[in-house]
């Protein structure tokens, strides 16, 4: 049977409303006030929703806020497979990047990393639905192109995830130097063509 919500004056809303609902205002509040602006009281109020429902379906407002990040920016940041490894790549980078450097997304992820150091919910819940998802994903592109001859035989592919995706967070993280569009295709070749000079 699906769990429905009472509400003065609406009478009662199918809980998978109510989830949207509740979603929507998660990420409202996190890409204009952060991520600590997410609680549970002010979720519900904009929702609107019962707090005890929010804490019977997220163990913490991190968890929520990580939720609503994920379903924000999930159509954009998709893996595609045109059969180009390096055309794949570019893109997603750029996609990443474009992202990272958002006036309101940047620093909601920002945000995120350095809440989660001390929120293990938090920690949970980004691993879980979104950096596992997002690095299980670059390594199947990864896999696929060393099946197909584009890539040298015996790599470990985790390491790729680490050196391109990883080198854009240090750059929205610590800000020595700028995350842009230039950056991603230079760690890109880098990375495609080596550094290192042939003996």
């Amino acid at each position: 049977m699906t769990e429905a919500i009472v509400r003065p004056g609406r009478g009662r809303r199918p809980s998978a409303e109510v989830r949207r609902d509740v979603l929507a205002a998660a990420t409202e509040l996190l890409l204009t006030d952060g991520v600590a602006a997410v609680t549970f009281e002010r979720v519900a109020q904009a929702a609107p929703a019962s707090k005890v429902t929010l804490y019977k379906w997220w163990p913490t407002p991190g968890a929520l806020a990580a939720e609503a990040y994920f379903a924000h920016v999930e159509s954009g940041l998709r893996f595609d497979d045109s059969g180009d490894l390096a055309a794949d790549l570019r893109a997603q980078l750029h996609a990443f990047v474009a992202t990272l450097t958002d006036e309101r997304i940047g620093p909601v992820i920002a945000g995120f990393i350095g809440a989660a150091q001390a929120d293990a919910a938090l920690a949970a819940a980004w691993s879980a639905g979104y950096s596992l998802e997002r690095r299980r994903l670059a390594v199947e592109r990864f896999a696929r192109a060393e099946e197909a001859g584009q890539l040298r035989a015996g790599l470990d592919l985790e390491v790729l995830v680490d050196q391109l995706w990883g080198a854009c967070y240090h750059r929205l993280l610590v800000r020595d130097q700028p995350l842009t569009p230039a950056f991603a295709d230079a760690i890109l070749d880098n990375l495609l063509r080596g550094v290192a000079i042939a003996p």
